[in-house]
């Protein structure tokens, strides 16, 4: 396996980069308020991820009194683009700077489009968090890592969406979450959830509590920190069924995190593997058949064969 930063799965080593993670999410943090300001709200608040595009992470169409616009982080030439359907743009390259100068340089280019806006200037999901016009102390920006981490993305992506085409029950499109700074989908069951206990950092329990309103097997990809040093897909149910955190899942690197709790397979297993999408999808497919065998799902109604494309599924 190539690990080169073109290579499909390439090294991602969390400490290696961290610093420049931890950037990163709040970049996207701050672009990401943008479109939670001006976007309706919709189901699971799945209207503020963003999405895997051909060259980075992207928002879908924003708009706002009558202007229609798009933001793109492309991280193959290291550029954050803004493009609005009059035919207007900017750019603000991305190199190393704080995240202070980021998010008013940013502003200034959203005005030049004529896009007059407020956003929540503190960070979502983090303990230590800083407001976004105080923060000098993340800076770093290392373009090779950076470009790695897309393409450990890119190729999740795939992996991910075949996924998600075998389940004909209500699931989430494969899609970016800047707060938690993860690649996630997200399948359900149909049935209510109890009542999230909420909890966390810089989160309303209110949008945690509508987030987690019904049962979910959810899975991703999150590319390191806090009580893991290290990029790791993982897996979990809510609420979680009794039995789930014994359950034998694939590959035989992958286990249970009490600390978490939810299943966790280091990246660096899947990257290493013979077929590292086989390893990934065996994952993703043995931690939601033990959650929902576990919660007794209907599964029959809720499953299907895996998506073929050009071929119509037959009824």
């Amino acid at each position: 396996m190539e690990t080169k930063t073109g290579s499909v799965w390439p090294e991602l080593p969390y400490t290696e980069w961290k610093d420049t993670c931890s950037t990163l999410q709040l970049w996207t943090q701050v672009v990401g308020k943008v479109r939670l300001a001006l976007t309706p709200w919709i189901n699971h608040s799945w209207h503020v991820s963003l999405r895997v595009t051909a060259r980075g992470l992207g928002t879908p169409l924003i708009s706002s009194k009558g202007i229609h616009f798009q933001v793109e982080f492309d991280l193959i030439d290291h550029i954050l683009w803004l493009r609005s359907s009059d035919g207007h743009r900017r750019q603000l390259v991305l190199k190393p700077m704080p995240v202070a100068e980021f998010y008013f340089e940013f502003l200034q280019l959203l005005a030049e489009l004529g896009i007059e806006i407020r956003i929540n200037k503190i960070p979502n999901e983090l303990v230590d968090a800083i407001p976004f016009d105080q923060d000098l102390t993340h800076a770093a920006y290392d373009r090779d890592y950076v470009t790695r981490f897309w393409r450990v993305l890119l190729a999740s992506h795939d992996v991910f969406s075949y996924f998600r085409s075998a389940f004909l029950g209500k699931s989430s499109p494969v899609h970016f979450f800047w707060g938690s700074f993860d690649l996630a989908v997200t399948r359900f069951s149909g049935r209510h959830a109890p009542k999230h206990p909420g909890g966390i950092p810089h989160l309303p329990d209110a949008v945690v509590r509508e987030a987690y309103s019904h049962e979910v097997s959810s899975a991703g990809f999150w590319p390191g920190g806090g009580l893991i040093d290290y990029a790791a897909f993982y897996s979990y149910a809510y609420p979680t069924p009794d039995g789930f955190a014994a359950a034998a899942v694939r590959p035989e690197q992958a286990f249970f995190s009490r600390e978490l709790g939810e299943f966790i397979l280091p990246y660096e297993a899947v990257r290493t593997a013979p077929d590292p999408k086989a390893a990934l999808m065996g994952f993703l497919q043995s931690t939601y058949s033990a959650a929902a065998d576990a919660a007794k799902w209907n599964r029959a109604e809720l499953e299907c064969p895996m998506g073929i494309p050009g071929r119509p599924r037959s009824t």
